[in-house]
C-alpha cells in the first residue's frame, strides 16, 4: 500500500474515533494543511511555466469533461436518493477531485510518469487542482438561503481569475529579486528561510486575496521555476514538504469514526463505487474523446484518477463548516476516500491488463486503417514521437520503405501534413499492424515511451511475425531483460546507453583510440548490459581492459603550430610514439606510407597505427608542439 494509505489508517486509529490518543484533530489539521501548500509548490517548481502550457493546453478540455461529467453524474444521482441540491453539488465536486500527490508519487515510482497515460493524467490533475478555486468560492453562495443566483457565482470566478493573473505577474516580478538577494547573502541558512518565507507568504498572500495557500503556492512555485534557483529550492523544501503531507492525510484520517462509518455502510460503499468505478469510467471517456487517444491509454489514466484527493477533504472541512455536509455524510465521505485511496495502487498495478480487456470488449474488431503497405522488405515503425521521427528521417535518406502507427493524434496529423505515411491506431491490435505489412516486414522498430504498451506490442509482434527482428527502446534497465525474453532482438536502453556515452567521453579525455572506445561500447551493448548492471564491487572483467589496449588506427589532425612545416624525420615520430604513420591526407589527397621526410602542413590528417599508448602519446606530441614546448630542433 501506498505511505498516503498507510497515514490515513494510522489517523483513524489514533484519532476520536479510535483509540482517542488525540482529541483535538481540528488543530493538527489546520498545521497539516501546510503539506498540500508545500506539494503544490514543489509541483510548481517541476513544471515550468511553457510545460505547463502544453501540458493544460492537451488537458484542459478533457479535464474539464472529466470535472463537469463526474459532478453532473454524481450530483444527479444524489438529487435522485433525495439529496439537497447544493449538498449534492457539494457530493459531486468532492468525488471530481482526485489525489495529485497520491498519482504522481505512483506513476514516478513505475516509471510512467513520462508515458502517454501518465501524462494525460498530471495534466487532468492539475485542472483539478485549480477548480478548487472557483469550487471554495462557491460553497459560501451555495449555504444562503434563498434562491440560487447565478450572477454572484459568475463574478466569484471571475474576480479569482483576475485576482490569480495579478497574483501571478507579482510573483513573476518579486520571487527572481527575492531569490537573487538571498542566494547572494553568504549563508546558506539564510536562503533556506527565504525558500519557506516564500512558500508561506505566497500562500497566505493569496489567501488574502481570495485564493487558497495551495493556489498561492503552486504559482509561488511556477515563479520560482524560470529562476536558476529553482533545483536548490526544491531541495529545501522537499523534506518539509514530505513531513507536513504526512501529517496532512494522518489528521485527515482522524477525521474518520469506525462507528458511524459502519453505520452507514451503504452509502459509504457508494461513495467509493462512485469514486472508483463511475469516474474511471467518466475520465477514460474524457481522454479517448478529446485527446482521441487508444483505449487502453483512455482506461489506464482513468484507473489512474479513481480516487478522491486531497483537496476533496479541504472542501469537505469548507462544506461541514457552512452546513452543506451533514456529519453522517461526512463520515461517508471520509471513510469511503480512504477506501478509494488504499484501493489505488492495487488498480493502477492491474490497470495494464484489465486496460487491454476493456478496450477489446468496446471494439468488437480492429479499426480499419486506409494504408497501404509496402512492398518487399521494409520497416514496420511503432511511435512517430521524437525517437521515431529521427528513426523515419534515416530509413527515408536511405531509401528504405516503412509504415509507421502512432496513437497520438497530434503526432500523426504533423506527419500526414509533411507527407508521411503516419497512421493513428492502437499498435497493441493485431489487425492493425497486419495492414501495415507486418507478416513481411524486416524489422518493427517499437520506440513508444509507455514501457506496458512496448511490452504489449513486442510480444504480439513475436507471436504474429516471428521472423520479424524488433529493436525496441526503453527508457529503464529493469525493462530490458523482460523485452529480450518477450522477442526483442536488440533492446536499447536509454538509462544504460547514457552510462556507455557517459564512459566514453572519459575514456577520451586519457586519449583513448575512438576505435577501441566503439569496441569497448560495442561489447558491452552485445553482453546485453548485462556487465553495466554487475554489482560495483566486482569491478570490469579483464578482458574488456584488453579491448582498450589493442593495436589501433586512428586518423589525427595536424593542428596550425610548431608541429606544421616539420617533417617526420624532425619530430622524430616513430620513436618518441611507438607507432606508425601508415597514410597522410592533404586536401582530399591521400598519399599512403609517406616516407620520414614528408613535411607535416597545418590540417594535415594523419592516419597513426599503434596501441593506446603509441595513439595517446600522438595526439600529446602534437598537442605539446602546437604550444612550441616538445623537444627537437628549434624552427623559431
Amino acid at each position: 500500500m501506498p505511505s498516503i494509505a498507510g497515514f490515513l489508517l494510522a489517523g483513524a486509529a489514533v484519532g476520536p474515533g479510535g483509540l482517542e490518543l488525540v482529541s483535538d484533530s481540528d488543530a493538527v489539521r489546520r498545521v497539516a494543511e501546510f503539506g498540500v501548500v508545500f506539494l503544490l509548490f514543489e509541483i510548481g517548481l517541476e513544471l515550468p511555466v511553457d510545460r505547463l502550457h502544453r501540458m493544460l493546453r492537451s488537458g484542459l478540455l478533457a479535464g474539464a469533461l472529466q470535472v463537469a461529467g463526474t459532478l453532473v453524474v454524481v450530483a444527479s444521482g444524489a438529487l435522485a436518493l433525495g439529496v439537497p441540491g447544493p449538498t449534492a453539488f457539494v457530493i459531486g465536486a468532492l468525488v471530481a477531485m482526485s489525489s495529485t500527490a497520491l498519482v504522481i508519487r505512483m506513476l514516478t515510482d513505475s516509471g510512467e510518469i513520462d508515458s502517454p497515460h501518465g501524462q494525460v493524467s498530471v495534466a487532468i490533475l492539475l485542472f483539478q487542482d485549480l477548480c478548487i478555486v472557483p469550487f471554495l468560492l462557491v460553497i459560501p453562495i451555495l449555504a444562503t438561503d434563498g434562491p440560487l443566483e447565478v450572477w454572484p457565482v459568475i463574478q466569484a470566478v471571475g474576480f479569482a481569475a483576475a485576482a490569480l493573473a495579478v497574483f501571478f505577474a507579482a510573483l513573476r516580478f518579486l520571487v527572481p529579486r527575492l531569490l537573487d538577494a538571498a542566494a547572494r547573502v553568504p549563508s546558506r541558512e539564510v536562503f533556506s528561510l527565504v525558500a519557506v518565507a516564500l512558500v508561506l507568504g505566497a500562500s497566505v498572500a493569496a489567501e488574502g486575496m481570495g485564493l487558497t495557500l495551495a493556489v498561492g503556492a503552486f504559482l509561488a512555485g511556477l515563479a520560482a521555476s524560470v529562476t536558476p534557483y529553482g533545483p536548490q529550492l526544491y531541495a529545501e523544501v522537499l523534506p518539509l514538504r514530505g513531513i507536513l503531507l504526512g501529517i496532512f492525510f494522518t489528521a485527515t484520517g482522524m477525521l474518520l469514526d469506525l462507528g458511524t462509518a459502519v453505520s452507514n455502510l451503504g452509502a459509504v460503499l457508494l461513495f467509493a463505487l462512485a469514486a472508483i468505478g463511475l469516474k474511471a469510467a467518466i475520465a477514460a471517456l474524457a481522454v479517448r474523446v478529446v485527446l482521441q487517444s487508444g483505449g487502453v491509454v483512455a482506461w489506464r489514466a482513468g484507473f489512474a484518477l479513481a480516487q478522491t484527493g486531497e483537496f476533496s477533504f479541504v472542501l469537505a472541512v469548507s462544506a461541514a463548516a457552512a452546513g452543506l455536509l451533514s456529519d453522517d455524510l461526512g463520515q461517508a465521505f471520509v471513510a469511503g476516500s480512504v477506501l478509494s485511496l488504499v484501493a489505488s495502487p492495487f488498480l493502477v498495478q492491474a490497470s495494464p491488463v484489465i486496460a487491454r480487456r476493456l478496450s477489446s470488449l468496446a471494439a468488437n474488431a480492429d479499426p480499419e486503417v486506409e494504408v497501404t503497405a509496402p512492398s518487399g522488405e521494409h520497416v514496420v515503425l511503432v511511435g512517430h514521437g521524437l525517437a521515431g521521427r529521427n528513426v523515419a528521417r534515416v530509413l527515408d535518406s536511405i531509401g528504405v520503405s516503412y509504415a509507421c502507427v502512432d496513437s497520438n493524434p497530434g503526432n500523426v496529423s504533423e506527419a500526414q501534413a509533411r507527407g508521411k505515411q503516419v497512421v493513428w491506431g492502437d499498435a497493441t491490435r493485431p489487425g492493425l499492424l497486419r495492414r501495415l505489412g507486418l507478416l513481411h516486414a524486416r524489422l518493427v522498430v517499437v520506440a513508444i515511451t509507455d514501457p506496458v504498451a512496448t511490452l504489449r506490442v513486442v510480444e504480439l509482434v513475436h507471436r504474429v511475425a516471428p521472423a520479424a527482428r524488433i529493436l525496441v527502446r526503453t527508457r529503464y534497465v529493469r525493462d530490458v531483460d523482460r523485452l529480450h525474453a518477450a522477442g526483442a532482438e536488440r533492446v536499447v536502453a536509454e538509462e544504460l546507453e547514457g552510462a556507455i556515452d557517459l564512459v566514453s567521453k572519459v575514456l577520451r579525455e586519457f586519449s583513448i583510440p575512438d576505435g577501441a572506445i566503439s569496441r569497448f561500447g560495442e561489447e558491452l551493448r552485445e553482453e546485453g548490459y548485462a556487465l553495466l548492471q554487475a554489482p560495483a564491487a566486482l569491478g570490469l572483467d579483464p578482458w574488456l581492459a584488453e579491448l582498450l589496449e589493442q593495436v589501433d588506427t586512428e586518423w589525427i589532425e595536424v593542428p596550425a603550430g610548431a608541429a606544421s612545416g616539420r617533417s617526420l624525420a624532425e619530430i622524430d615520430w616513430r620513436a618518441r610514439t611507438g607507432g606508425s604513420v601508415l597514410a597522410i591526407d592533404r586536401g582530399g589527397v591521400t598519399v599512403p606510407n609517406p616516407g620520414p621526410e614528408m613535411v607535416l602542413h597545418a590540417g594535415d590528417r594523419v592516419l597513426v597505427f599503434g596501441g593506446s599508448e603509441a595513439i595517446a602519446r600522438a595526439r600529446e606530441i602534437l598537442d605539446v608542439e602546437e604550444t612550441g614546448g616538445g623537444a627537437g630542433p628549434d624552427h623559431s
